[in-house]
């Protein structure tokens, strides 16, 4: 499968992902093949009026921080952002290595970044009367991650966050790329983290958007999201990485190959019921890879299960791609992963490339609505292509699509 594109790549050096379809390459390719993530659970306690939820939950130990080393900075955001880096370590470390410490940029995206420490500090203080004492605020300032990365990592490039609601560690792709196309960085690390905490999940409740069973997206039964946590980050550069390894210097590479944007700013939750910016969107994408539409051999929708959400991406990928594009989402094996969820499903892609996998299966109960004019993946399928999309819709129409494929150098 050859990529075609005129425009430089920008290549995927490693991909470390940790969320509710696993912790490791191995699990993950498992469950993503097997369409089952048993982390997806009903729990009760986590709402206000004491209603079941279901929840994406990575349950796999996660790195413990040194406080002394890292003081406002060991929080649930970093531990389990720090679980999905340590894959990648190596990548990192070379990367260091070839380009130096101040050339390296991080770039994030996240909504909750350490709100669930600081609900356990208000507790505390309601209940005792005093806050813990490794509590600060920073922990819960949404700059505390990315900032936390680069300190770990010691590097001195940029360092910034971006906090889009669903659509923020897309953004870091695009904003990576032009650091990099800019020559104000040599390397990028990007993507996203976000932990399980009660006040989204209580505010998606109150929006009356949450299932109270796994999520049933593109089904003519779909009643609502499922909230998880995940962090999934890449290291991307405008070289591949350097290897000793003749085999597998010679397969083809991975890149993220273009990305699209646009603000549709329609409503301050709800999207276009026409999906007019996710159309801008993928139609951006494409230009920005130098792709035809007939060149992306899948997508992974944003399919959030909303009515409102699938009817108006459903709509947008008929009108760019046709009816008879594979189309999936994700979400019933991760659940949404908000300000990590473009981050999340872009590893997934990765996934699909990197380890050959047959595309990801629509899970849902069956009974697709008829409305919705997609081709959903119903049985095992190989990527006939060399490019996949990769879509994220946000609150306030802040629309992010991804495109990732092979290159051959």
């Amino acid at each position: 499968m050859k990529n075609n594109q005129p425009t430089t790549p920008v290549y995927i050096r490693g991909c470390g992902f940790h969320s509710a379809l696993g912790a490791n390459p191995e699990q993950i390719q498992h469950r993503l093949v097997a369409g089952f993530s048993p982390d997806m659970r009903t729990v009760s306690g986590w709402l206000n009026d004491g209603s079941e939820t279901v929840i994406g939950q990575a349950t796999a130990p996660l790195t413990a921080i040194d406080e002394h080393q890292y003081p406002h900075q060991n929080t649930a955001n970093n531990r389990l952002a720090l679980s999905a880096l340590q894959q990648i370590a190596p990548q990192i470390q070379q990367a260091i290595e070839q380009f130096g410490n101040d050339r390296i940029a991080v770039i994030i995206g996240t909504t909750t970044s350490g709100i669930s420490d600081g609900e356990r500090a208000l507790a505390q203080l309601v209940e005792q009367g005093h806050l813990p004492e490794n509590y600060h605020y920073h922990q819960q300032e949404p700059a505390n991650t990315g900032q936390f990365i680069a300190d770990y990592f010691g590097l001195t490039g940029l360092v910034y966050t971006i906090s889009t609601a669903c659509s923020s560690s897309g953004r870091s792709f695009l904003s990576a790329k032009r650091l990099l196309k800019a020559g104000l960085a040599d390397a990028v690390i990007v993507g996203g983290a976000d932990t399980l905490c009660r006040l989204t999940l209580n505010g998606f409740h109150g929006l009356d958007s949450l299932s109270s069973q796994r999520c049933n997206p593109f089904s003519v039964n779909r009643d609502g999201i499922n909230i998880g946590e995940a962090a999934a980050f890449m290291l991307l550069a405008l070289t591949p990485a350097t290897t000793n390894n003749q085999l597998a210097s010679s397969q083809p590479q991975i890149a993220f190959l273009g990305g699209g944007d646009s603000s549709d700013a329609y409503h301050i939750s709800a999207p276009h019921p026409e999906g007019n910016g996710a159309e801008v969107a993928m139609r951006n994408a494409l230009a920005d890879a130098g792709l035809k539409p007939n060149d992306i051999g899948y997508i992974n929708a944003h399919g959030t299960a909303t009515p409102l959400n699938d009817a108006m991406e459903a709509k947008a990928i008929a009108r760019v791609f046709g009816t008879e594009v594979a189309v999936s989402s994700t979400k019933p094996l991760t659940g949404h992963t908000l300000g990590a969820a473009s981050a999340v499903e872009a590893a997934i892609c990765w996934y699909i490339l990197a380890y050959q996998l047959p595309l990801p299966l629509q899970i849902n109960d069956g009974h697709q609505d008829p409305l919705l004019p997609i081709t959903l993946v119903k049985q095992p399928l190989p990527l006939t292509t060399a490019a996949v999309l990769s879509n994220s819709f946000a609150f306030g129409g802040n629309n992010i699509s991804l495109i990732f494929g092979y290159v051959n150098d």
